[in-house]
């Protein structure tokens, strides 16, 4: 065990967390708000990752220009599939939702491979690295990490501070009394879905300059979603952002001190500790946004 690798093992685990955890606090605002189990959230980010690289091979626009088509482009999408789709299982039990986002994503999964193709996809931004106090950083992940913190920002700051951002809280936590008040629940519930696949989708547009993206590759990322989302409490759009940045930090120590196995797995082990330990996550409360 080299202990002169943990100041770098932790930062590529910090760098690599935030955009993890953007994935997650979309995925947990989406079922605070709904209590939707949303399993198709996972192709969002890879369809968000695969517009960017489409936008890159055939426009070059630059990876993060893109950002702003991919942001309005997929609250759309997000919108369109919660009323034609979610909104029609709204009060059922959990197994419909389950059951109905999955056979989405298997949709997604062909409409992918049939417009780019069952192969990996990435796009190149900003080779080499900064180096500070001997610690190296990834221009591309500091990039998508400083983005991700923006994104996930400014979303915070939307639900505490603005009037619609307050509705979707007030909807997460109390929807009775939020109807009771004059709120829209219906439109509530369409704006939380858009936003949360927004956030996935932009998540998967900075992965996309870190790793290669192919169809299915967002199979593997609601997995890990999965695990953040249960880490920080379920609903907890703050619990999120810190089980994100966790699992971050515990693949990447993983792979380093144990093995790259270990670190790959290191989402299931770290489930399968939360729900033994601490089953409300983090945040000790089971929905909250």
């Amino acid at each position: 065990m080299d202990i002169g690798q943990l100041p770098q093992a932790l930062i590529n685990g910090i760098l690599l967390g935030g955009v993890y955890a953007l994935v997650a606090a979309g995925l947990s605002l989406i079922f605070g708000v709904m209590r939707v189990i949303n399993f198709a959230h996972g192709e969002f980010l890879m369809l968000g990752g695969m517009l960017t690289y489409w936008l890159f091979a055939l426009f070059a626009v630059n990876p993060l220009l893109s950002l702003a088509i991919v942001m309005p482009a997929f609250l759309l999408l997000g919108a369109a599939t919660q009323r034609a789709l979610i909104a029609r299982i709204t009060g059922a039990p959990p197994m419909m939702s389950l059951l109905l986002t999955f056979g989405l994503s298997y949709f997604l999964i062909g409409v992918s491979q049939a417009a780019f193709g069952n192969i990996f996809r990435s796009v190149p931004f900003l080779p080499g690295s900064w180096r500070l106090l001997g610690v190296v950083f990834p221009k591309t992940r500091a990039i998508a990490f400083f983005a991700a913190a923006v994104v996930a920002t400014a979303v915070f700051a939307f639900l505490r501070y603005t009037r619609s951002g307050k509705a979707i809280r007030a909807t997460s936590q109390h929807p009775e009394v939020a109807m009771a008040c004059g709120v829209d629940i219906a439109k509530v519930r369409r704006h939380a879905f858009a936003l949360g696949v927004a956030m996935a989708a932009l998540a998967g547009s900075l992965l996309v300059t870190i790793t290669a993206m192919h169809p299915q590759a967002g199979t593997a990322y609601i997995l890990k979603a999965f695990a953040i989302v249960v880490l920080g409490g379920l609903g907890s759009f703050l619990g999120a952002l810190a089980g994100g940045l966790i699992l971050g930090l515990t693949e990447v120590l993983g792979s380093l001190y144990i093995s790259s196995a270990v670190g790959q797995a290191s989402a299931y082990l770290v489930l399968l500790v939360v729900l033994l330990t601490r089953p409300g996550g983090l945040a000790g409360q089971k929905v909250a946004v």
